[in-house]
């Protein structure tokens, strides 16, 4: 950890991984900026907004996979750990890791679906956007679905994703380089709430 996030975090990097592997199958645990976060349990459209783009992403680019629910290190100096709702890499990259927790290099993009819950602005939209682009992780797609976006951010340099542009339900979306994926988001509506 670095001086800073030492000084705040929490509890150690061990006893966060620890505490993660011993919590109940109800439970998703994270640990970013030196702080514990607990994700709540995904509903059926969450479900379903992954499953939708888990196939875009196969019949574009088979030779990649959306990996759901996988557990990162992340942070300027991998000190954190987050679970994407989903990661996209080349198929089989996180085999030859071992553990929950893989490290993010070769990981294309990630995504969030934001939940109904009160940490989700605080989680999905600053936290994740931060420790995603620390990790240098090409692209991080939101899916807002309190607003009915989809926000792309890409090019990260020095901690921070320097492009962001948003998209509503609808419209048709191209993921940068290097995903290269165009997604017709028309469907996403049919999961609005």
């Amino acid at each position: 950890m670095t001086p800073s996030t030492a000084a705040r975090a929490q509890m150690s990097l061990d006893d966060f991984e620890t505490l993660a592997r011993r919590a109940p199958e109800t439970v998703t645990l994270e640990f970013i900026n030196g702080k514990l976060g607990v994700k709540p349990v995904p509903d059926q459209r969450h479900g379903a907004i992954i499953m939708w783009l888990l196939r875009q992403c196969m019949q574009q680019r088979p030779e990649l996979a959306l990996y759901p629910e996988q557990g990162l290190k992340v942070d300027s100096y991998r000190t954190g750990r987050a679970r994407a709702d989903g990661a996209l890499a080349p198929y089989d990259h996180y085999a030859a890791q071992d553990g929950e927790w893989a490290d993010p290099a070769g990981t294309l993009m990630v995504v969030e679906v934001t939940s109904f819950d009160p940490d989700t602005d605080r989680r999905d939209r600053h936290e994740k956007r931060t420790a995603y682009a620390q990790a240098r992780i090409p692209v991080y797609l939101l899916v807002d679905r309190d607003a009915d976006l989809l926000i792309v951010h890409s090019d990260p340099e020095n901690g921070m994703y320097r492009r962001s542009v948003t998209y509503a339900y609808g419209e048709t979306v191209t993921l940068p380089d290097p995903v290269g994926i165009t997604l017709d988001t028309e469907k996403l509506k049919d999961y609005a709430h």
